[in-house]
Order: C-alpha cells, then structure tokens, then sequence
C-alpha cells in the first residue's frame, strides 16, 4: 500500500499470507471437524449438566470476554483503516470490489487472524453451557455457519472481505466489552444491550447490502467472487437479518424483561 495509509508493523509486513491462503485451500474443510465437534458438546454438554449445579465462572468469563475485546478493537482499528484508506483514495464500489485487503501489509495479518478466530470464539457457548444460562439457537447456528462461511470464503479472498471483516471486528469490540463489563458484575442500562443487537442487526443489513452489490459487479474483472460464494452468504446474512431482528423484538419490544437472553448472542 502507499504511504498515505496508516504505518504498519514490522510483523504485520512480515507476515507471510501465501502459506496462510495455501494452508485454508487444502485444510478449509477442517472447519466442519470443528462443528461437527461443537454440535456434540452444545446437546451433550447441556445433558451433563443438567442435574449438576451451575458454576460462577465470572472472574474466567471476564477474562475471555476481555481477552476477544481487545483482540476486535485492534482488528478494527486495523482493518478500519484500510477501508477507511479505500474510500477516500478510490471510492466505495473499490471498497467492495477490493481483494488486496488479503495482502496488504496493514490487514493480510487480521484478515487472517480474524479467519482463524472464528474456531476459538466457539468458546463463548461452553460458558453458557456451565453457567446453565439459556442456550438460544441463533447463538449455536450463527457460530457453526460462520466458521464455516469465513474459512470457505478466505480460501478464495473473495470481494466484500475487507467490509465483512472490519464490520465484525467493530461489532465485536461493542459486543465483548458489554459482556466484559457484565461479567465484572457492572449493572448496565437496558439500552445497552439493545445497543448490541441494534449493531448486530445494521450489521446484517449491510452485510445483504455488500454481497448484492458484489453479485451485480462479479463480472467485473476487478470484482472477484462466485455465485457459490454470494449464494451462501446471502442465505447466511439473511438468516442472521431475521432472527436478530425476531431476537430483538421477543427481547425489548413484545413486553418481556428478555432475561437471560440479551447476554451472548453475537454478529457475523
């Protein structure tokens, strides 16, 4: 990239991105090991604790939740201002057509990061398992879908990344400092959590947004992707674009007090 965007460090440089997209083209569909797992301690995890008593874990739950914060808001500073550099150097429709987000020394190292994290953050459903809190389906089908949706489409660094990406990354950061102060035992207004899911929910329609427009310029030479790719994200974010908004309406809007549900359901 040119020196107008931000400075970028030495290991961010270094970073070798051609071993990472060679490892995910022959190992991506490791992913489904990792789900195929998951699925297994989500229905088996809850049947062992069913008569057992719930554990506290609230000092481990901080510390995790604290741990994915700092982690999204370094990646969103970081892949933010490779967008940011995007739209003001070359205008949106590059912004969404931009495949050098992969490579480039300021983001190749978060966009993999970022892929890579989709498997780890399949721990955020082992605290609710122990804690006996009430495991939602859209919190076990977003994980499943999006680890595998991020390691199919990294393979093949296909348009829209650098927007999905950050996206992610700062709803991240919004979403894991909530839970970090939650866990800390901080009693935070309602309008917070609705906050959290009023992101999520933007967060998909923009999503949609971006995958339309890439499916109406993917014959653009300089708009890489394929309709395999656009087909299941767009199922993907539309899935997500209903239940979030179903979530958020059961949670703030139908009369309920929404306990117990307004704690760990994230966006993608």
């Amino acid at each position: 990239m040119n020196e107008t965007l931000a400075e970028y460090f030495e290991f961010e440089q270094r970073f070798d991105e051609r071993a990472a997209f060679e490892w995910f083209q022959e190992n991506w569909t490791t992913s489904f090991v990792f789900c195929t797992v998951y699925a297994a301690i989500v229905f088996l995890g809850q049947h062992f604790m069913r008569e057992r008593q719930k554990l506290d874990l609230r000092g481990p739950l901080m510390f995790w939740s604290l741990s994915l914060a700092v982690f999204s808001i370094i990646g969103a500073i970081r892949t933010g201002s490779y967008l940011l550099h995007l739209l003001t150097s070359s205008g949106f429709r590059e912004s969404v057509c931009d495949t050098k987000f992969y490579s480039a020394p300021v983001s190749k190292f978060w966009a993999y990061a970022f892929t890579l994290s989709k498997a780890p953050e399949l721990g955020d459903t082992i605290f609710i398992i122990l804690r006996k809190q009430r495991l939602l389906f859209l919190h076990w089908y977003h994980h499943i879908t999006v680890l595998l949706y991020t390691w199919y489409s990294y393979k093949d660094q296909v348009a829209g990344g650098s927007w999905f990406m950050t996206m992610n990354y700062a709803i991240h950061s919004l979403m894991y400092s909530y839970y970090t102060a939650r866990a800390a035992g901080l009693r935070l207004p309602r309008p917070c959590a609705m906050l959290v899911t009023a992101a999520q929910i933007l967060q998909m329609a923009i999503g949609l947004t971006v995958l339309v427009l890439v499916h109406h310029w993917q014959h653009d030479a300089h708009c890489p992707s394929n309709m395999s790719n656009i087909t299941c994200g767009l199922l993907m974010y539309l899935s997500y674009l209903l239940l979030f908004s179903l979530f958020f309406y059961q949670s703030y809007l139908k009369g309920t007090n929404g306990k117990g549900q307004e704690g760990r359901v994230k966006g993608d």
